[in-house]
């Protein structure tokens, strides 16, 4: 993750000035930053029907770009909404890389509370990966960050064993430590791969009348290792709606071992590097490394 250093100064007043200096049919929208956004990007709202979402940092700079590419594409290929994207900003004003211009989604950020027990939602997402993996790029030149096959458990081992080691006492490093292995050892994907979300977790999802309804974020989308997106599982779902969402998608043994070896990862990076300074994103990172652990 880069460092604060290494992050821009991204108030209203410079969103503001750029949105109007290149996008002046949006000059006159009312323009509000919203207190909750990932770690990613700030976003603002524009009018009622836009949205405007600013990287934070160098790593997520290529999203605004890929998701103007192929979310026009995939869109009418799932069962649930994703962003539309309307335009990409260009650097200025002393911001220094490309942003958003996307349709405005309503809903409601989705919720452990709401939804963990929910089998409709496990069966939901369980299609929405479904979906997502068999979709046909019709011969589309594959653009760059598309391809995700490097990313792999192996290439997450040493920071993963770190962060075993200097969490051991706030988890359990033994039995982190056997799932790490075991995930390692899984059988790889050997097969073509597939597309994935490649950040599917609990936060990217939205809710309406407290149904799943719209998957954001895509800027971990790609062709990979299917496993990844198993995140879900483990930061959204209880073990009954789990095994719903397991059996309806079939993934097997493998690929679920190295599903809850990301998820155990990527819960251990964000608790290592949040965990002490944000209550929401602890408290979230704990349930899913718990959840892990427990398969």
């Amino acid at each position: 993750m880069a460092s604060t250093s290494d992050r821009p100064a991204i108030d209203t007043p410079l969103v503001r000035r750029l949105v109007d200096s290149q996008f002046p049919q949006w000059a006159g929208l009312p323009l509000e930053r919203l207190a909750q956004a990932g770690s990613d990007h700030v976003i603002h709202r524009l009018g009622r029907d836009l949205s405007v979402r600013l990287p934070r940092h160098a790593g997520a700079i290529g999203q605004a770009r890929k998701e103007l590419t192929w979310l026009p594409r995939l869109a009418p290929h799932l069962p649930l909404a994703v962003p539309e994207p309307v335009a990409v900003g260009e650097p200025g004003l002393g911001y220094p890389w490309p942003w958003a211009v996307t349709r405005w989604l309503d809903g409601e950020p989705a919720t452990v509370e709401a939804l963990e027990d929910s089998e409709e939602t496990a069966v939901a997402l369980a299609g929405f990966l479904t979906a997502l993996q068999r979709f046909e790029a019709d011969g589309l030149p594959l653009t760059p960050g598309i391809d995700r096959t490097a990313d792999s458990l192996h290439s997450r081992d040493h920071a993963t064993r770190a962060a075993i080691s200097a969490l051991d006492g706030v988890f359990d490093a033994g039995a982190m430590t056997k799932l790490w292995d075991a995930a390692l050892e899984a059988p790889a994907w050997d097969r073509p791969p597939v597309w994935v979300h490649g950040d599917f977790h609990t936060g990217n999802l939205l809710t309406r009348d407290g149904r799943l309804s719209a998957v954001i974020d895509f800027g971990g989308f790609g062709l990979g290792d299917p496993a990844c997106d198993l995140m879900i599982a483990h930061t959204l779902l209880s073990a009954d709606s789990r095994a719903a969402f397991r059996a309806a998608l079939g993934p097997d043994d493998a690929t679920w071992t190295r599903g809850r070896g990301w998820a155990l990862a990527t819960g251990l990076n964000a608790y290592s590097f949040y965990g002490a300074t944000d209550s929401r994103i602890a408290a979230q990172t704990t349930r899913q490394i718990h959840a892990a652990l427990l398969g």
